[in-house]
């Protein structure tokens, strides 16, 4: 088990933005493939970025893509997410979350989550 912990979130006007930090401890996080999900009000959580263990493979949801950044740092054990143009529609509670081993990430399989941090957009 590892814990994350999320922090950078706040309010930002659209076309702003914001640089979402995870820090784990507990476990040494290069061991774990980790994702960015995003749940609005009403809707799912969904799945908006992740990266694999080595930080060379990285995935993006469409909505995102070219706007949004994942890094990590495993000698830091940090995963960070960069978010630029944003949109109001990015308004979200934003989760990091973790899955040891394996190649990628999904809501189903995920090992360990952070508590969520508020993104709030305004138009």
């Amino acid at each position: 088990q590892v814990q994350l912990v999320e922090s950078g979130g706040g309010s930002v006007q659209a076309g702003g933005s914001l640089r979402l930090s995870c820090a784990a401890s507990g476990r040494t996080l290069g061991n774990f493939v980790v994702g960015w999900f995003r749940q609005a009000p009403g809707k799912e959580r969904e799945r908006v970025a992740t990266i694999s263990r080595g930080g060379y493979n990285t995935n993006y949801a469409a909505s995102v893509e070219g706007r949004f950044t994942i890094s990590r740092d495993n000698a830091k054990n940090t995963v960070d997410l960069q978010m630029n143009s944003l949109k109001p529609e990015d308004t979200a509670v934003y989760y990091c979350a973790a899955r040891l081993g394996g190649w990628s990430i999904s809501v189903g399989d995920v090992d360990d989550w952070g508590q969520g941090t508020q993104v709030t957009v305004s138009s």
